[in-house]
């Protein structure tokens, strides 16, 4: 199957399109999508033929975990072992946003997405089209950068379209331009104090203010 850019509306997704994207990825398909950040690459992260798919595109190790987007916050549960205190807060203030926040990953989760590490980076997005596409797929979209391994992040479906040739994504959902800067902050909440794995779009300082609930 030949890589096809399907323009969508990234402020109110058509849903006729979004059905499209959805059959796709229920296929084991992959598709690049627009993001808070950047354009990410999803597939279904349950699916761990669609996962390979998403490895071999990126061209990266497997011993990388990927995260994922959910759709809603009680889509978490399924996803986790536990969910700590500390974790709380955060998910308050900062969801829907550019934070993955890093659980320990429950059983049902593959190995495969969690590179062996028994945890798991969980986000909601703020983005329309990442947010409804995992609320509809009824379960976590793989959100890793639509870009090679070590390369240049896409902000633009031409980003993608140009980078990512053999393989590439079944589809580019083509929202226009992302914001670009910095992506999504990643911490890990099964530490105490919370580490943070990667400086992004949500300061530190503006994170680490915040506590368990009392």
């Amino acid at each position: 199957m030949m890589m096809e850019i399907w323009t969508v509306d990234p402020e109110a997704p058509e849903p006729e399109t979004l059905a499209r994207a959805l059959a796709l990825l229920r296929r084991g398909g992959t598709v690049a999508y627009p993001t808070e950040t950047f354009y990410g690459l999803g597939a279904d992260a349950l699916n761990e033929a669609a996962v390979r798919k998403i490895y071999a595109i990126k061209g990266r190790g497997f011993r990388n975990p990927l995260p994922v987007i959910i759709g809603a916050r009680d889509d978490l549960t399924s996803l986790v072992a536990d969910v700590p205190d500390v974790a709380l807060p955060l998910m308050r203030d900062f969801w829907p946003g550019p934070l993955t926040l890093v659980f320990r990953a429950a059983p049902c989760v593959p190995p495969l997405l969690t590179g062996g590490t028994g945890k798991i980076g969980i986000r909601l997005s703020s983005h329309p089209v990442a947010r409804e596409l995992a609320r509809r797929l009824g379960g976590p979209l793989t959100a890793t950068s639509a870009n090679l391994s070590g390369r240049q992040e896409a902000v633009s479906a031409r980003d993608v379209r140009v980078n990512l040739q053999r393989p590439a994504p079944n589809v580019i959902l083509d929202g226009g331009p992302t914001p670009g800067g910095r992506g999504s902050t990643v911490l890990d909440v099964t530490t105490d104090p919370p580490t943070v794995l990667r400086e992004g779009a949500v300061p530190p300082d503006r994170i680490l203010r915040k506590g368990p609930p009392r």
